[in-house]
């Protein structure tokens, strides 16, 4: 996603009168829509339970992510649930590799987590997108849609693959939309996990003296958030409930990969991370002291800063003598430090000081953590503050906005219920299937559109 398409989002607040629903469909940004009702904080507090199992995904540009919510008892399941979670838990559960790209990422399962009244955990499982159609054969060999109906998904992938998966797998893909999920997302994190959540780095360019150092996220508002996945998405968060886009580029981690497959012959992000972390980016970039022989005191630009990415290369010696580590680096260090730029200018222009770093692109990239760190505080003389997420700095990431769509899962139930006018008796499922049929009872909402297909839109 780039700087093309911006857009502004409300989130829905579960302690005013009325609710916000989002319709993805017009893209003009008057997207909210009000509930004659309130709503409680959680589809649980009703003491609904939605239909096992729960999955959501986040379909990328470059890399799927899968999650589930496995309950740690099966007893108050009927018979069917019971034998369909038990499916899962052999296949699933029982396994951190499926083929030869698929990946379980086990350290960062969530315990102890609560969804709709349910103890359990949450899992989460990892592939490249273009593996999508071994994963749909998959899906189709293993009887997904015997397990499910559906399944909550976000990203680009949730709009290209919706076809495929309703005419190859008979499972519907229930859309939400991705920064809605993105944001919902990092707060869920924030607040069900550990305290230490979320950290910065003291002194991130010292390699003796560097530290990760916790950070109370309790009260971050104003904050920005950098989406870089295979591109960038930057947002301005102003309260739970309210934030707006505010710029991007398409100049992020896919960028870095494909430039690093065409220079260095690598095929994965963790060849070129692994590349990259053995190169010297000075071999390829030309400094300030290239150019002046040292600091440009006047306007505190020191002579190791790059005046100029890949300016060695320029000179045919210099191109002769380029290793692939370097090359890699350097790659590394452009794409860096033009998206650290870029949300630094966002934050001066919204006069945030706080800048919360997520996407898949930091996945097992300390460099550019550490390298966004220290431009954050340097260039802003210490007001800015480069933030993480602990999820995102254990080897592989969590992309935190497929949780938030997760979630949301559990907060649309509500919002067609209510918007409905059902009153508040138990009612087990909120699949799509399931909606339907409530709402073919409730027949169109006065404007000659039923509720359903509002939310369709």
């Amino acid at each position: 996603m780039d700087d093309q398409s911006l857009t502004n989002g409300h989130l829905s607040d579960p302690s005013s009168n009325s609710l916000s629903v989002h319709s993805h469909g017009n893209g003009d940004g008057n997207n909210e829509n009000k509930l004659r009702n309130g709503s409680p904080d959680s589809f649980c507090d009703l003491h609904v339970r939605p239909s096992m199992p729960l999955f959501g995904m986040d379909i990328g540009g470059t890399l799927t992510k899968l999650v589930y919510f496995e309950p740690d008892h099966f007893d108050d399941f009927d018979q069917e649930e019971r034998e369909t979670l038990k499916t899962i838990q052999r296949y699933l559960i029982g396994s951190t590799a499926y083929g030869t790209t698929g990946i379980r990422d086990v350290h960062l399962e969530m315990t102890n987590q609560n969804i709709c009244g349910r103890e359990g955990k949450i899992h989460f499982i990892r592939f490249p997108t273009s593996q999508m159609p071994a994963f749909i054969d998959l899906a189709k060999y293993k009887k997904f849609s015997g397990l499910a109906s559906g399944i909550c998904a976000t990203g680009g992938g949730a709009y290209m693959f919706e076809d495929v998966f309703a005419s190859e797998v008979h499972l519907q893909l229930h859309k939400y939309d991705e920064l809605d999920s993105l944001v919902k997302g990092i707060h869920y994190i924030d607040r069900y996990t550990l305290k230490s959540e979320c950290y910065y780095f003291s002194n991130p360019l010292d390699p003796d003296n560097c530290e990760k150092m916790p950070f109370d996220f309790q009260d971050p508002y104003p904050y920005l958030v950098v989406n870089i996945g295979s591109g960038v998405s930057i947002l301005s968060v102003r309260s739970k409930y309210q934030y707006s886009r505010v710029s991007g580029t398409s100049l992020g981690g896919g960028t870095f990969l494909g430039l690093c497959c065409l220079l260095t012959g690598c095929d994965t992000f963790e060849e070129a991370i692994e590349l990259a972390s053995r190169g010297d980016s000075k071999n390829i970039d030309k400094l300030v002291r290239d150019i002046y022989g040292g600091d440009y005191s006047k306007f505190g630009l020191k002579g190791d800063a790059v005046a100029c990415s890949f300016g060695q290369m320029m000179s045919k010696e210099k191109r002769k003598c380029a290793k692939k580590e370097d090359l890699a680096r350097a790659t590394l260090v452009t794409l860096t430090n033009n998206i650290g730029s870029i949300a630094r200018m966002c934050a001066k222009t919204e006069k945030i000081e706080r800048v919360v770093f997520v996407g898949n692109f930091l996945r097992v990239n300390t460099i550019s953590m550490k390298l966004l760190a220290f431009a954050m505080e340097y260039w802003s003389n210490g007001l800015l503050k480069a933030l993480f997420l602990e999820h995102e700095h254990i080897s592989h990431i969590l992309e935190v906005d497929n949780i938030g769509c997760f979630i949301k899962d559990e907060k649309y139930a509500w919002d067609v219920w209510a918007e409905a006018g059902r009153d508040s008796q138990p009612y087990r499922h909120t699949t799509a299937d399931a909606w339907a049929r409530v709402l073919e009872e409730e027949g169109q909402d006065g404007t000659g559109v039923t509720v359903w297909q509002r939310h369709q839109n």
